[in-house]
Order: structure tokens, then sequence, then C-alpha cells
């Protein structure tokens, strides 16, 4: 199969162009033949004009690379090797929504052909690709796993937003069905990451790995969440805790916030299902899970408080929330805590206005039910400032009185003007 991606007989395809099958079809396009997919036929149309419909990427981006653009079946034939890169979200109960990841696998059954490879990066449970990917390859297609054709798993680990640890410069996880498969897939990925390949013994391994680092980050933030809302009680600013402590050179820096997204607030519902399915409850991952989920709840409740601290009628207070997004600097809203902020002020009956630079009015008004304002207005009785966007860290203390009412409050959620509110009522986690 390397052979003849590199000798140009056979091309690769990437099923689902995000944030993270984008960056890999880009960056394989850049060495070999590439045919990116995707079903929204918008996306592929911005794409064809080298727009990032994520707005990660700029248009240099698309330069110098050999890729077709197609939302149609039929072009995915002319591939041989086929990596997945579909969303895996969970449903209303928190459970696993493998709809995408089943939808895409049954797209690429259709056109599998003998000798070709099939490589998921989605994050999943454990056991996924092999108990409900691999059969429904086999039945969408009449071949026979291993025989006829090979699948791996090689989990992405694209961090939006962050401009330093991009694709090429983090190590990539590799493995395969058999030797043959992993030495194949290790030696496609080393064409575009630079930083190597780790070939985990199993693709069961790789899943594995995958869920884990997300796990225990969530679990790590819900600590220091818990921590804030011990120390909230006792007076005492985390930050500052957490900066004492962590003049201890083995103290693991990690600080408390909204945990939202699609990886860190999503990815733990999938090992916890798993643990459930082989009849162990997860005690741990499904306690972290609960302390981050309540974070938006609670500090609005913590808004209410100091509202009423000030002395002001909690349905006549007018509330500015400043980020929509469910972290800094990227247009992604998916998961976004801030919307449980807003949704548990407004059963208050508060006046709330939300800014973002970042987030698009439309996709925020159908996913959380609120509008983003173009910009701040007056006499706002609260000002929240949910995301550390770029444009907001360098705001001084006169900014939030010139847009603020008497006596007001100002909710900083990251702490990053701790020591620098000295005029108004200051609160963060």
């Amino acid at each position: 199969m390397y052979k003849k991606l590199i000798n140009n007989e056979t091309k690769l395809s990437v099923t689902g162009l995000g944030y993270v099958g984008l960056p890999i079809a880009l960056a394989f396009a850049g060495k070999i033949h590439v045919i990116g997919f995707d079903i929204k036929e918008n996306r592929i149309e911005l794409m064809k004009k080298k727009i990032d419909p994520s707005q990660e990427l700029q248009p240099e981006a698309f330069d110098n690379t050999n890729i077709k653009f197609t939302s149609t079946l039929e072009d995915l034939k002319k591939a041989g090797f086929h990596i997945i890169a579909v969303p895996t979200p969970i449903d209303e109960h928190k459970l696993p929504d493998l709809r995408p990841l089943l939808k895409a696998t049954e797209f690429i059954g259709k056109i599998l052909k003998k000798g070709d490879y099939v490589v998921y990066e989605s994050t999943v449970y454990p056991g996924c690709t092999e108990e409900d990917c691999i059969p429904l390859l086999e039945k969408t297609s009449g071949l026979k796993y291993k025989v006829d054709f090979k699948v791996g798993y090689s989990p992405e680990r694209i961090n939006p937003g962050d401009k330093e640890h991009t694709l090429t410069k983090i190590v990539k996880v590799v493995s395969g069905c058999d030797q043959e498969a992993l030495e194949n897939i290790a030696k496609i990925y080393k064409l575009i990451i630079e930083a190597g390949v780790h070939t985990a013994s199993s693709i069961k391994v790789a899943e594995a790995a995958k869920i884990i680092e997300n796990t225990q980050r969530d679990i790590n933030i819900a600590f220091m969440n818990e921590l804030s809302i011990i120390f909230n009680k006792m007076g005492i600013n985390t930050y500052e805790v957490l900066e004492a402590a962590g003049t201890k050179w083995n103290f693991l820096k990690f600080y408390p916030g909204l945990v939202g997204g699609h990886c860190i607030g999503i990815d733990p519902y999938y090992l916890s299902y798993k643990a459930k399915e082989l009849g162990y409850h997860p005690q741990i991952i499904n306690s972290g899970r609960f302390v981050n989920d309540s974070m938006g709840a609670y500090i609005a409740k913590q808004t209410v408080k100091k509202i009423i601290a000030s002395d002001k009628n909690i349905r006549e207070a007018k509330i500015l929330v400043m980020g929509a997004t469910f972290k800094e600097n990227i247009s992604d809203i998916r998961n976004s805590k801030v919307g449980d902020i807003v949704n548990e002020l407004k059963s208050f009956g508060t006046i709330i206005d939300v800014i973002d630079p970042y987030a698009k009015n439309g996709e925020v008004k159908k996913e959380y039910g609120f509008e983003i304002k173009e910009k701040a207005g007056k006499n706002y009785d609260v000002v929240i400032v949910a995301v550390s966007h770029k444009e907001y860290t360098d705001l001084d203390e006169e900014f939030f009185i010139s847009i603020s009412n008497h006596n007001p409050v100002l909710i900083d959620i990251k702490g990053i003007y701790r020591n620098k509110i000295k005029k108004i009522n200051y609160w963060s986690l």
C-alpha cells in the first residue's frame, strides 16, 4: 500500500473534513494524491475556494496540494487507503452516539475494494473499531476482514486553536490489524508526521490510549474545580493557592474552569460506557464528569449571590457574558458550557447580553437558544468574562467600569484579571 501511494498507483481518502480531517487531508496532499470527502456540499464548496469552514487554517495551507474535494461517494473508489475522521459525540443521555461513525463506515464499505486499507481517527471506546465498525465494513462490502482488506486505528491529537502543537509536530500513535498493516500504516503516516510515530501493539491499545488522554485531563480539572468550590467557602483565591503549590517541582499545573468542547467533555463518557458494559462502575471518571458538568450552574448561582449582595433586584439585573465558544480564540461552540451559565441565569429572570468575536450568531442561536450581539452595550450590573479570548486579555478595569452600572460585579472565570481589579466587586474561580 505504501508503495502504491508513493508511486501514484492509488490515492488516499479522508472522510470527514472538520477540525481533524481537513488538516490531515491537506498534509497528505502535499506528498501524495488525496480525495477529501464530506457529506456537506456547502463545506466542500468553501474548501474548493481555499476556505477552511472551521476557520483554523489559512488559505495558504491549501497551496501546493494535490487534493480533490468532493461530496460524491463514487469518487472514493479511486482511493485505496481510507481515513475516517468524523465526530463521535454523545446523545442527550450522555451515551456514545456512533451514528456519524457508522454512517461513514457504511459509505466506505460501499466502495471498498480488495487490497484496501481503512484507518479510523475518530475517538472511540476501546473495542469499537473491531466490534462495531469492522463487522459493518464486511457486511456492506461483502469482503473479508484481514483477507480482502486491512484496518488500523490512529487517534487524532489535534488541538483547535493551538498554533504550536500542530498535526505534524505531535507524535502519532498508530496501530494495525496485523504486522503488515501496522508497518504500512506507520510508514504512510511518517510521510507527514515530523515528530515520528508510536506503534501500539493492537487497535484496542491505541483506542484506549486516546480515550485516557482526555479523561486524565478531565479528572485533573475536576479536582481543581472542586478545590475552587472549597476555597471559595474559605474566602481564599484558588489561583493564589495554585501559584504557591506550583513552586514544588512535581506539582501538576492544572487550573479550574469550564470543561466543554468535543474532546475532554465527551470522551470520558465513552470510557465510562464501555466500563459499565463490562460490569464495572467507574467512580472517579463519573465523579469528575459530574463536577465539571456542574460548573456552569455553580458559576451562575455564585453570580446571583453577588447580585443580591449588591442590593440589586435579580429580575432587573443586566448581565454581559463575554465569550460563547468552548475555548479561547476559536469559533467552535460544540458542548460549550457557557450555555449552561446563560440558561441558568435566565431561569432567575435576568437580562443577558452575550458577545463573542469568533462565535457565529446563527450557530449559537440554533444550539443554545440565545443570540450573539455585535458589541457590548452599557449599564451592566454584572460582566462575566467566560472565555479568555485574546481580545479580552488586555482589557483594564476602566473598560469594565465604562460599560457598567453603579456598584458592578466582575466575574472572571479564568482569573485573567487577578490583582488588576481594585474598584469594583471581583470574583473568580
